[in-house]
Protein backbone atom coordinates (compact mmCIF):
# COMPACT_ATOMS: atom_id res chain seq x y z
CA UNK A 1 0.00 0.00 0.00
CA UNK A 2 1.58 3.38 -0.87
CA UNK A 3 2.45 6.31 2.08
CA UNK A 4 0.18 8.08 0.91
CA UNK A 5 -2.85 6.54 1.05
CA UNK A 6 -1.87 4.71 4.31
CA UNK A 7 -1.43 8.74 5.43
CA UNK A 8 -4.99 9.84 3.82
CA UNK A 9 -6.37 6.84 5.55
CA UNK A 10 -4.73 7.09 9.04
CA UNK A 11 -5.91 11.16 8.76
CA UNK A 12 -9.59 9.55 8.48
CA UNK A 13 -9.49 7.03 11.35
CA UNK A 14 -7.73 9.96 13.48
CA UNK A 15 -10.45 12.53 12.37
CA UNK A 16 -13.71 10.13 12.66
CA UNK A 17 -12.27 9.52 16.01
CA UNK A 18 -11.93 12.46 17.53
CA UNK A 19 -15.45 13.65 16.15
CA UNK A 20 -17.18 10.75 17.07
CA UNK A 21 -19.14 12.61 19.34
CA UNK A 22 -19.95 15.87 17.32
CA UNK A 23 -22.75 16.97 15.40
CA UNK A 24 -22.85 19.00 12.79
CA UNK A 25 -25.86 21.75 13.46
CA UNK A 26 -28.49 21.32 10.51
CA UNK A 27 -32.08 19.55 11.54
CA UNK A 28 -30.77 15.99 10.82
CA UNK A 29 -27.85 16.35 13.09
CA UNK A 30 -25.45 14.71 10.68
CA UNK A 31 -22.40 12.71 12.31
CA UNK A 32 -19.92 15.65 11.78
CA UNK A 33 -17.37 13.16 10.27
CA UNK A 34 -19.07 14.04 6.90
CA UNK A 35 -17.74 17.35 6.75
CA UNK A 36 -14.00 16.59 6.46
CA UNK A 37 -14.99 13.88 4.21
CA UNK A 38 -16.47 15.82 1.96
CA UNK A 39 -13.48 18.20 2.04
CA UNK A 40 -11.08 15.76 1.02
CA UNK A 41 -13.70 14.22 -1.85
CA UNK A 42 -13.86 18.22 -3.33
CA UNK A 43 -10.33 18.65 -3.16
CA UNK A 44 -9.59 15.05 -5.18
CA UNK A 45 -12.43 15.12 -7.23
CA UNK A 46 -13.65 18.74 -8.04
CA UNK A 47 -10.30 20.29 -7.52
CA UNK A 48 -7.75 17.17 -8.94
CA UNK A 49 -5.90 17.44 -6.10
CA UNK A 50 -3.18 14.96 -5.57
CA UNK A 51 -1.32 16.00 -2.77
CA UNK A 52 -1.95 13.53 0.04
CA UNK A 53 -0.58 16.14 2.62
CA UNK A 54 -3.33 18.88 1.60
CA UNK A 55 -5.94 15.64 1.97
CA UNK A 56 -4.85 14.53 5.29
CA UNK A 57 -5.20 18.33 6.46
CA UNK A 58 -8.51 18.61 4.88
CA UNK A 59 -9.80 15.60 7.13
CA UNK A 60 -7.71 17.11 10.03
CA UNK A 61 -8.40 20.78 9.70
CA UNK A 62 -11.20 20.86 12.32
CA UNK A 63 -9.66 18.92 15.09
CA UNK A 64 -7.50 21.31 17.02
CA UNK A 65 -10.53 23.78 16.75
CA UNK A 66 -13.54 21.31 17.86
CA UNK A 67 -11.75 19.19 19.76
CA UNK A 68 -9.11 18.20 22.63
CA UNK A 69 -5.88 17.54 19.50
CA UNK A 70 -3.31 19.66 19.51
CA UNK A 71 -1.12 20.90 16.68
CA UNK A 72 1.76 19.54 18.64
CA UNK A 73 -0.14 15.96 18.58
CA UNK A 74 -0.71 16.17 14.53
CA UNK A 75 2.95 16.81 14.16
CA UNK A 76 3.55 13.61 15.76
CA UNK A 77 1.56 11.84 13.99
CA UNK A 78 1.09 13.41 10.52
CA UNK A 79 3.89 15.13 9.79
CA UNK A 80 4.99 18.86 9.61
CA UNK A 81 3.55 19.76 7.08
CA UNK A 82 0.19 18.83 7.09
CA UNK A 83 0.38 20.10 11.19
CA UNK A 84 1.22 23.21 9.38
CA UNK A 85 -1.81 23.71 7.25
CA UNK A 86 -4.06 22.81 9.77
CA UNK A 87 -2.55 25.04 12.13
CA UNK A 88 -2.69 27.81 8.99
CA UNK A 89 -6.33 27.12 8.95
CA UNK A 90 -7.26 27.16 12.84
CA UNK A 91 -9.27 29.70 13.99
CA UNK A 92 -8.05 31.04 17.50
CA UNK A 93 -11.25 30.40 19.49
CA UNK A 94 -10.42 32.53 22.28
CA UNK A 95 -11.71 35.34 19.80
CA UNK A 96 -15.13 36.58 19.59
CA UNK A 97 -16.43 35.18 15.96
CA UNK A 98 -16.69 38.23 14.38
CA UNK A 99 -12.92 38.84 14.99
CA UNK A 100 -12.32 35.28 13.54
CA UNK A 101 -14.38 36.13 10.21
CA UNK A 102 -12.57 39.79 9.99
CA UNK A 103 -8.72 37.54 10.40
CA UNK A 104 -9.44 35.04 7.91
CA UNK A 105 -9.84 37.29 5.39
CA UNK A 106 -6.90 39.24 6.36
CA UNK A 107 -4.69 35.97 6.55
CA UNK A 108 -6.43 34.11 3.78
CA UNK A 109 -3.86 35.78 0.79
CA UNK A 110 -1.01 34.79 3.13
CA UNK A 111 -2.00 31.50 3.47
CA UNK A 112 0.32 28.46 2.38
CA UNK A 113 -0.65 26.92 -0.65
CA UNK A 114 -2.17 23.92 0.91
CA UNK A 115 -3.61 26.01 3.64
CA UNK A 116 -5.24 28.21 0.39
CA UNK A 117 -6.77 24.85 -1.07
CA UNK A 118 -8.36 23.38 2.51
CA UNK A 119 -9.77 27.15 3.19
CA UNK A 120 -11.07 26.74 -0.57
CA UNK A 121 -12.67 23.02 0.01
CA UNK A 122 -13.96 24.41 3.57
CA UNK A 123 -16.04 26.91 2.11
CA UNK A 124 -16.98 25.10 -1.10
CA UNK A 125 -18.49 22.63 1.43
CA UNK A 126 -19.82 25.10 4.18
CA UNK A 127 -21.49 27.38 1.30
CA UNK A 128 -23.44 24.09 -0.35
CA UNK A 129 -24.40 22.86 3.33
CA UNK A 130 -25.92 26.29 3.55
CA UNK A 131 -28.51 25.29 0.87
CA UNK A 132 -28.74 21.26 1.59
CA UNK A 133 -28.78 21.11 4.99
CA UNK A 134 -28.38 24.36 6.77
CA UNK A 135 -27.62 24.80 10.78
CA UNK A 136 -31.21 25.03 12.33
CA UNK A 137 -32.55 28.18 12.91
CA UNK A 138 -30.51 30.27 10.84
CA UNK A 139 -32.53 33.06 9.31
CA UNK A 140 -31.81 33.98 5.83
CA UNK A 141 -30.06 37.41 6.42
CA UNK A 142 -27.48 34.93 8.70
CA UNK A 143 -27.19 32.92 5.75
CA UNK A 144 -26.58 35.31 3.39
CA UNK A 145 -24.04 36.94 6.11
CA UNK A 146 -22.20 33.76 5.11
CA UNK A 147 -22.21 33.97 2.11
CA UNK A 148 -20.92 37.41 1.41
CA UNK A 149 -18.26 36.61 4.44
CA UNK A 150 -16.80 32.79 2.29
CA UNK A 151 -16.81 35.12 -0.36
CA UNK A 152 -14.59 37.47 0.84
CA UNK A 153 -12.31 34.79 1.79
CA UNK A 154 -12.54 33.48 -1.36
CA UNK A 155 -11.34 36.29 -3.00
CA UNK A 156 -8.13 36.74 -1.12
CA UNK A 157 -7.25 32.83 -2.15
CA UNK A 158 -7.44 33.12 -6.03
CA UNK A 159 -5.34 32.07 -8.07
CA UNK A 160 -5.02 28.82 -6.08
CA UNK A 161 -7.16 26.04 -8.02
CA UNK A 162 -9.28 27.04 -10.87
CA UNK A 163 -11.84 24.10 -10.58
CA UNK A 164 -12.17 24.29 -7.07
CA UNK A 165 -13.04 28.31 -7.53
CA UNK A 166 -15.35 27.67 -10.31
CA UNK A 167 -17.15 25.20 -7.70
CA UNK A 168 -17.25 28.03 -4.91
CA UNK A 169 -18.62 30.30 -7.79
CA UNK A 170 -21.48 28.06 -8.75
CA UNK A 171 -22.10 27.31 -5.26
CA UNK A 172 -22.33 30.80 -4.55
CA UNK A 173 -24.46 31.57 -6.87
CA UNK A 174 -27.04 28.77 -6.77
CA UNK A 175 -26.79 29.50 -3.13
CA UNK A 176 -27.74 32.79 -2.94
CA UNK A 177 -30.41 32.13 -5.70
CA UNK A 178 -31.90 29.56 -3.38
CA UNK A 179 -31.81 31.36 -0.30
CA UNK A 180 -33.54 34.70 -1.60
CA UNK A 181 -35.96 32.71 -3.27
CA UNK A 182 -36.92 31.10 -0.05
Amino acid sequence: MSTDLILILNAATFAADKHRQQRRKDVDASPYINHPLDLADILAREGGVEDAKVIAAALLHDTVEDTETTIEELEDRFGKRVAAIVAEVTDDQSLPSAERKRIQVMKASSNSPGAKLVKLSDKISNVRDLVTAPPAGWSMERKIEYFFWAKEVVEGIRGTNKQLEAAFDEAYSEGMIATCAR
